[in-house]
């Protein structure tokens, strides 16, 4: 439904030029939903911006369901309005002197895309009833609440019947609960609906919540492509691993000795082991594990590998901080600073040593950064 070809973009600053986007190629099914992550500044709202034709590409194709929009030989350009398309923006972007209903009818009535006085009121009321609006439909928008303007916003852009949904960080001005409420009627929405979904955020939650495929973006590029599943459990690199939910890296391991069973890995005069791997043995890696895979071990060996205390590692407790039905605990080891998830409160690790496993399956592995600080894919 979107395909994306080598697309470039840059924009003047000062006497030059600064890249935006280097190469970006993506492809979005019918009926998917993806979601574009990233920090601010990393290209991913360039990226809708183009695929919506608010901005053009300084070279590359871009192409909407099957035809193409932007680039390509002899270079074409159609404008937004004659995509097949709707775009919700972060600041709801409503007529505040007209109702629920009159913000909906608008693009049916003046728009490039208007229809005939009975379909647009058809449509409208269908949205109202989807977007559960009806017995508020001729109240002014500037009575509502954040989550109510976004759902008019939605409900607008909808009544377009797009083939394609573009959405930039749409959630982002409301608070946690209503943001939580919205993610899951925008999931339910998709898939009743079946539109194709672009969405542009820069919080990870929202990502892992929402997308079938999400496309990590940093410096202009994407750096990670996958289901969110994937991207969580097999980061290609030290920035995705931190990136989705701040993991525990220990770096400047080397790898010792390798079988089908998995990796034998040396670090901080540590053995360990890790689940199989693609490294070879004497290369060098970075090892990545999450807080909450992390284990209080209260009886079994000394630390490193052994028949009763594998991937066993003594610490020193440093801080403790409660986040709501769980601690993060900061420990002090031979592998660095590591944090821990768990339910257990600091009354019960703080008995100046504990001890923390280390599950070999958990540990995911990540080739090590190179001297100009790139990164090549882990296992």
């Amino acid at each position: 439904m979107i395909e994306l070809e080598s697309v470039t973009k840059s924009f003047p600053q000062g006497r030059g030029q600064v890249p935006a986007l280097r190469g970006v190629s993506l492809s979005v099914a019918e009926g998917e939903f993806y979601v574009l992550l990233g920090a601010s500044g990393c290209g991913k709202t360039t990226t809708l911006r183009i695929v919506a034709g608010l901005e053009q590409p300084d070279s590359g194709v871009v192409t909407i369901d099957g035809r193409r929009v932007s680039g390509g030989t002899p270079s074409v350009w159609v404008g937004p309005e004659e995509r097949p398309q709707a775009m919700v923006f972060q600041s709801y972007a409503l007529w505040p002197h007209m109702t629920i209903r009159q913000n909906i009818a608008f693009p049916l009535r003046r728009g490039v895309r208007r229809t005939s006085r009975e379909e647009a009121a058809t449509r409208v009321e269908e949205v109202l009833e989807l977007f559960r609006l009806t017995e508020q439909a001729d109240r002014k928008v500037t009575r509502l609440s954040g989550g109510q303007q976004q759902r008019v916003a939605l409900a607008r852009a909808l009544a377009l019947r797009p083939r394609v949904l573009l959405m930039d960080e749409p959630l982002s001005n409301l608070d946690a609960r209503l943001r939580m409420d919205l993610r899951m009627e925008l999931k339910e929405l998709s898939r009743r609906t079946g539109v194709t979904c672009l969405l542009v955020t820069h919080d990870q939650e929202e990502a892992m919540m929402l997308a079938d495929r999400v496309g990590l973006m940093e410096g202009g590029g994407i750096v990670q492509e996958g289901p969110p599943e994937e991207l969580y459990t097999a980061p290609v690199s030290e920035f995705v691993a931190d990136f989705l939910d701040r993991m525990n890296l220990v770096r400047a391991a080397a790898v010792t000795a390798s079988d089908p069973g998995g990796l034998e890995v040396t670090v901080g005069g540590l053995r360990l082991r890790t689940g199989p791997g693609v490294h070879p043995v004497g290369s060098g890696l970075t090892l990545g594990i999450r807080p909450d895979d992390i284990v209080f071990e209260t009886d079994g060996g000394g630390a490193g590998t052994g028949a009763a205390g594998e991937n066993l590692v003594t610490g020193t407790p440093v801080d403790h901080h409660y986040v709501g039905g769980s601690y993060l605990h900061r420990v002090e080891t031979p592998l660095g600073l590591l944090t821990v998830r768990s339910p257990a409160g600091p009354e019960t690790v703080v008995s100046g040593t504990v001890r923390l496993r280390l599950p070999a399956e958990k540990l995911i592995t990540m080739a090590a950064a190179n001297s100009g600080g790139e990164e090549t894919a882990g296992s």
